[in-house]
């Protein structure tokens, strides 16, 4: 369901990085989002002068990939077009996602290709939360997240889940964030214009964590529940949520990718557990 990472753990067994999904506070893993990223304005979008309708992040999620491929170190899931998908959805696509295991990484590989005779858009994200913290007698403002080669962020505000135009610029110390509930109390960090590359989510007490590696992901999403101080997620996009003046077709849409004809799209990040 969803082609969703559910459990990574150490090989002594006694640390689990992956967010279990509690109900009662946020009831997924690591998501991956398709073929949208965020929330549209009115959860709806024109193409072609139709309306349709679209929730956040997408439909991927919550559908069933195919396992197509399977060896003792990699698997890969394909999601495709059907009736369901081009209701709403009205381009035809094939999605694989693959993840490959290496040591104590794992990479994840996107491949959207276009088999239609039109152009397909589409944006596309993970969405990946890790257990912050990673133990019993840790707490959240026990971990920091560690940037590549930045001395601050500059972060474009969200209200009700859309672009609200206003940004804010966090200085970093040493290149690192120390966390504290207070900084999603408003919803998700969402950083532009190529800012991440990589980044380290760590304890300051154990030194455990994840580094994830992305470059070439233009947005970013750092997020976790407002009041939970469970988990915490790092999340590479290519697209993002509408603002709230948005009205234009959805090929107009701020970081819509536009594929050709019998052409491929290709991302990948990779993550290492420490």
């Amino acid at each position: 369901m969803g082609a969703e990472l559910c459990s990574v753990k150490s090989a002594a067994g006694d640390i689990e990085y992956i967010w279990q999904a509690d109900s009662s506070i946020w009831a997924r893993h690591a998501p991956h989002l398709f073929p949208i990223v965020g929330k549209l304005n009115n959860n709806s979008y024109y193409y072609q002068n139709k309306l349709y309708q679209l929730p956040q992040h997408g439909f991927a999620r919550d559908l069933e990939f195919s396992c197509i491929e399977q060896s003792s170190d990699s698997l890969v899931f394909e999601l495709t077009a059907s009736e369901q998908t081009l209701i709403n959805f009205p381009f035809h696509f094939s999605l694989k996602i693959t993840y490959t295991l290496q040591n104590n990484s794992i990479a994840v590989s996107y491949s959207v290709f276009n088999p239609d005779n039109k152009e397909l858009y589409f944006s596309i994200g993970a969405h990946p939360a890790f257990n912050c913290p990673l133990k019993q007698d840790e707490r959240f403002s026990d971990y920091e997240l560690q940037f590549n080669e930045l001395d601050h962020l500059i972060l474009h505000k969200l209200h009700d889940g859309l672009i609200s135009g206003e940004t804010e610029k966090i200085e970093l110390g040493n290149r690192a964030l120390s966390l504290s509930p207070q900084l999603f109390e408003k919803d998700a960090m969402v950083l532009k214009n190529n800012q991440i590359t990589g980044v380290k989510l760590r304890s300051k007490k154990t030194g455990h964590g994840v580094s994830m590696q992305c470059n070439g992901w233009p947005y970013f999403g750092i997020w976790t529940k407002p009041g939970t101080s469970k988990f915490l997620c790092l999340e590479p996009w290519y697209g993002l949520a509408d603002t709230f003046n948005s009205n234009t077709g959805f090929e107009n849409k701020e970081g819509i990718m536009l594929l050709e004809t019998e052409n491929y799209f290709n991302a990948s990040f990779t993550l290492e557990f420490f």
